[in-house]
């Protein structure tokens, strides 16, 4: 193997490598890290953050991006909240909550897909928007376990067999988005889109229908996460979802999917997944601070940008490589064939 495999090797593994490492730091500063309890824990925290990256990492391989994931779980969950506790029905809460996320990410894709928009400003720009509005309808308040009704209340608590049912629910998302990113059409237009545009559009690749059909499932995602926690939290706050956007853009960048698009896999934001619940876990196993904690979170996700920027720039250096050597071996084939066209290389 070659400095070059060596580098591409370590370019798309590097996160399964750290991931190892970081599990075996922690096993080694506190043996009781490395249990089932805790790793179900660490599963069981990571779920609603895990659907949420899932949904961004196909924005993000698609060339775009969505900022406003938490703002709409936040809006999503307390307006679940509200209508549960005035109706007392946690199908119609559960449908509002819904809906909210589907209006949002419409709105989102309109503006960027059809519209032309810059992704980064409508979604910051929505951010602010979805996480007023989530502070405006409830006046600031959380909606409190007391007037949620039971049935929404276990669906926090509820398991199959002795798996949470947060980790049901993360598993089916995580084989369905590698099933539509690996054997659908619509998951290579999503790789292609993200790789070029004019290229997508010469392949009949309807470019803004894709695009807009990313965003309405990131505010649908974002809004179904935002119910789920509230659930698992038992109460609906308007801040719930706060710094969910940050997280979920850091998981999928250490999970190598590329920020310029064009690039991702579903196994490595899984693995980004759970180096960053596992970092977060392992911090509150060591007590540290919680300051400490949003430090390291921020260098985590400086680390990850940096970290894409290296990756793409060794795979863009070895693609190069390998077309150039292409290139040459069909010159020497043409020249030992005796063709005219050729000069001599120097």
């Amino acid at each position: 193997m070659n400095l070059g495999n060596v580098k591409i090797f370590l370019a798309r593994n590097g996160i399964f490598i750290a991931l190892l490492a970081l599990i075996i730091l922690f096993t080694v500063l506190n043996p009781n890290f490395l249990s089932l309890n805790n790793g179900q824990n660490i599963l069981t925290q990571a779920s609603e953050l895990g659907l949420v990256a899932l949904a961004l990492g196909f924005l993000v391989m698609s060339g775009t991006i969505d900022l406003s994931v938490g703002s709409v779980a936040s809006a999503s969950a307390v307006t679940a909240g509200l209508v549960m506790s005035s109706t007392g029905s946690t199908v119609l809460g559960i449908a509002a909550g819904l809906f909210v996320g589907l209006v949002a990410g419409c709105l989102n894709g309109f503006l960027v897909s059809y519209l032309g928009l810059n992704s980064f400003v409508v979604t910051l720009g929505a951010l602010s928007v979805w996480g007023g509005l989530a502070m405006l309808v409830s006046g600031g308040k959380t909606v409190p376990r007391s007037e949620l009704p039971d049935s929404f209340r276990e669906i926090g608590t509820a398991a199959v067999g002795p798996v949470p049912v947060q980790i049901v629910i993360l598993v089916v998302a995580i084989v369905a988005a590698w099933y539509l990113l690996n054997r659908t059409t619509f998951g290579k237009q999503i790789l292609a889109v993200g790789g070029s545009q004019r290229a997508s559009r010469l392949m009949g690749v309807n470019v803004p229908r894709t695009r807009f059909i990313l965003f309405v499932m990131s505010g649908v995602v974002a809004a179904f996460a935002g119910i789920m926690l509230a659930a698992k939290v038992q109460s609906a706050s308007p801040t719930i979802g706060v710094g969910m956007e940050l997280d979920a853009l850091t998981v999928v960048l250490l999970g190598g999917v590329a920020f310029e698009g064009g690039v991702g896999r579903i196994s490595g934001i899984v693995a980004g997944l759970l180096f960053f619940r596992v970092l977060r876990t392992g911090l509150v196993f060591l007590q540290a601070s919680p300051f400490l904690q949003t430090v390291l979170v921020g260098a985590t996700l400086i680390l990850a940008v940096a970290l894409d920027s290296s990756i793409q720039r060794v795979i863009r250096s070895s693609w190069a490589k390998l077309g150039k050597r292409a290139v040459e071996k069909v010159e020497d084939v043409e020249r030992s064939e005796g063709s005219p066209a050729l000069p001599q290389r120097r």
